[in-house]
């Protein structure tokens, strides 16, 4: 078997026994593991009877770890990487690591294993296989609704905070008034739990529960296609009747609740 100097290791998402077998044979025989919080990974080893030496490796140490991760690998030392939870790399540090490793020609190989959007995914239904995945959403209303229409041709995955959840989920139906949503919390846990409808309906069963635990998302994308379809349909409709487009995106918008200035630009630039 091909040994590496780096391995890049996913860690379960909620249930332990979801680590693989090579998982764990690697962070038994690497001579160190970086680690994201050491109180979390330690809790992992110590499951695991694992005594391999941790050092934190985290968002805001990134860069000031690269040249002591150098050296330990150019001694003939071999190094693992892992998050708190799921695959490095995906909304979590290691980029920066990884990039500066291969400068160095450092062997480099990840093990498949967890992650939380491939475990959403696997378990809600699709129409289609594309799919943008866009990490933790920004905070501001304009900036989802951005990313949202960046996204338009393919379903929207994203991470979310339970405390935020709800303001995003009102911004989105804002956005998308007849948007069909996926909510996942909990994933691989004992409360998993996955609830697939419209937004409006998402949103009246969230506000009537806790919410604990990560969240992964997905706005679906034929709704939104359907919905720009709709509005054009009714702009070409008014615009026979000679309304102009400052009044057409006025009527739209107290009629059926869209955004005034999305109307305005759909116009503008058909």
């Amino acid at each position: 078997m091909k040994e590496y100097d780096f391995y890049i290791v996913p860690t379960p998402i909620g249930n332990l026994g979801d680590i693989t077998f090579r998982a764990l044979d690697v962070l038994r025989e690497v001579d160190v593991i970086a680690c994201e919080d050491m109180r979390v990974t330690q809790k992992l080893l110590n499951h695991f009877d694992i005594k391999t030496k941790c050092i934190s490796y985290h968002k805001f140490n990134e860069r000031e770890r690269l040249q002591s991760f150098l050296e330990i690998l150019k001694s003939g030392k071999k190094m693992a990487l892992v998050s708190d939870a799921g695959t490095p790399l995906f909304c979590d540090p290691g980029s920066i690591l990884v990039e500066e490793l291969r400068k160095n020609n450092i062997k480099i190989t990840a093990l498949p294993g967890a992650n939380a959007v491939v475990t959403f995914l696997s378990q809600v239904p699709r129409e289609d296989e594309p799919f943008a995945f866009v990490g933790f959403l920004p905070r501001t209303k304009s900036q989802i609704v951005e990313v949202l229409k960046q996204s338009a041709g393919c379903d929207v995955i994203f991470y979310e905070s339970p405390n935020r959840l709800m303001d995003t989920l009102e911004i989105i139906s804002e956005y998308e008034p007849q948007a069909r949503v996926a909510i996942a919390r909990e994933l691989t846990k004992v409360f998993e739990e996955v609830v697939i409808d419209s937004i409006q309906h998402v949103k009246e069963y969230f506000s009537e529960n806790t919410l604990k635990g990560e969240i992964v998302g997905m706005v679906y994308k034929s709704c939104r296609e359907q919905n720009v379809c709709e509005i054009i349909e009714k702009i070409n409709v008014l615009k026979e009747k000679n309304f102009k487009a400052k009044e057409i995106s006025t009527i739209l918008s107290a009629l059926y609740g869209y955004n005034k200035n999305d109307v305005y630009r759909l116009i503008i630039n058909e």
